[in-house]
């Protein structure tokens, strides 16, 4: 793979896929310019070398063509704002339009091109649309790692038109470079901790890793699944009947290779699922029927906290409780705390994308642990030991 920092910018017009699928609110305001923000040492790398940025990106997920909600023009006066050079706009991203305003851009300006997947034909990974990007550039710098997994005409099919020219943005390089580190090479001991609703969603990841962890933390909605198949009330607690098996399964596993188990000894319970309910903490031998967990509970805080002192690597992904919930944010702002003071102790802390990377920003605590990946889907699917299309094909 070939990284930006090797190739030739100057007077060329760079096409760079990034990935600025940011929440905007009702008032079609960002809330959270996290990934905007990881992609600004690409791109102002790429303007300081004297090359013509033209942008591409998908915003949410358009169901039948062209969606004024999800328009990329939204996000250009705050772009414009990061990087202080004004963001030329072209309302489509290939066409009569596209062409022109890309052809026209010299070196030190930006162009934006319209939401990618206005069109079906990206997801499709149709070859014409691919080419008619690819027509607007001359060289191409992938910097979306939360895009990655998908074999998409932006991501993937686009590089073929770019043999030798195809690069690895500054971005992507850290976001695999970090991953690797508790994927390929970590440093013992290694805790992951997983979090958040459905064991389904982790069993992958967990079977990939059981084999190279030495301590496995399991929390969240996830965790009521392993605590009914080991004989406890979980009262109306999500569950995932259909996993229970495979959560006995797991455990059984888990102790032949020596790997410590630890699920949460108590909860903090809630009468609804709402930010109002009525709570309190009960042990998991207490828990009452018609009551539900929404959060890991001091006990369990405590033990988690006890395991990642010493540790020297730890991954996190997924919350420990309902965290958007101030009433049930405890569990996770806690752990949270935990793992900052094993990073400050030498430990490498990996914190994974969506609702991880959003609980560990809603702690105020993003600037202290090692690396907060901005890939949900791709950093899961990377864990899980696939391929990434996206870094396949820069290869």
């Amino acid at each position: 793979m070939k990284f930006i920092d090797s190739a030739e910018l100057k007077g060329k017009k760079v096409l760079v896929r990034v990935d600025f699928n940011v929440p905007l609110n009702e008032n079609l305001e960002i809330t959270d310019d996290t990934r905007i923000q990881m992609a600004l040492p690409t791109l102002k790398y790429i303007l300081k070398e004297g090359g013509a940025l033209i942008l591409m990106t998908h915003l949410g997920r358009p169901k039948d063509g062209p969606e004024e909600k999800l328009s990329l023009k939204h996000i250009i006066p705050h772009l414009s704002e990061c990087l202080g050079v004004p963001v030329q706009f072209c309302s489509d991203c290939i066409g009569p339009d596209a062409k022109p305003m890309a052809d026209a851009l010299q070196p030190g300006q930006i162009l934006l091109l319209e939401n990618l997947r206005f069109h079906k034909a990206e997801k499709k990974g149709e070859p014409e649309f691919a080419k008619a990007l690819a027509s607007l550039g001359e060289v191409y710098v992938d910097d979306a790692f939360g895009s990655a997994h998908r074999p998409h005409c932006s991501t993937y099919v686009i590089t073929q038109y770019f043999p030798d020219k195809k690069y690895c943005g500054f971005l992507l390089k850290s976001e695999i470079e970090n991953a690797d580190k508790v994927l390929k090479h970590p440093e013992r001991k290694y805790v992951a901790i997983m979090g958040g609703a459905k064991v389904s969603e982790k069993i992958k990841i967990i079977e990939n890793l059981l084999e190279k962890i030495d301590s496995l933390v399991i929390g969240g909605g996830m965790s009521y699944t392993f605590l009914k198949s080991q004989g406890f009330c979980i009262g109306t607690s999500l569950c995932e009947t259909e996993q229970i098996d495979f959560a006995q399964s797991l455990l059984k596993k888990a102790k032949d290779l020596g790997v410590k188990v630890i699920l949460p000894v108590d909860a903090v319970i809630a009468d609804k699922f709402a930010a109002d309910a009525e709570h309190k903490v009960v042990t998991n031998k207490d828990f009452p029927e018609g009551w539900m967990g929404l959060d890991i509970g001091p006990e369990s805080v405590k033990n988690i906290r006890e395991e990642l002192l010493d540790a020297k690597t730890i991954l996190w992904n997924g919350p420990m409780g309902v965290f958007e919930f101030d009433a049930f944010a405890h569990g996770t702002f806690d752990v949270a705390k935990a793992v900052v003071e094993a990073t400050e102790k030498g430990a490498f802390s990996l914190i994974g994308g969506g609702d991880s990377a959003a609980a560990i920003k809603k702690s105020g605590l993003s600037d202290k642990v090692s690396f907060i990946s901005t890939g949900g889907g791709a950093l899961l699917e990377y864990l899980e030991g696939v391929e990434l299309p996206g870094v396949t094909a820069l290869n």
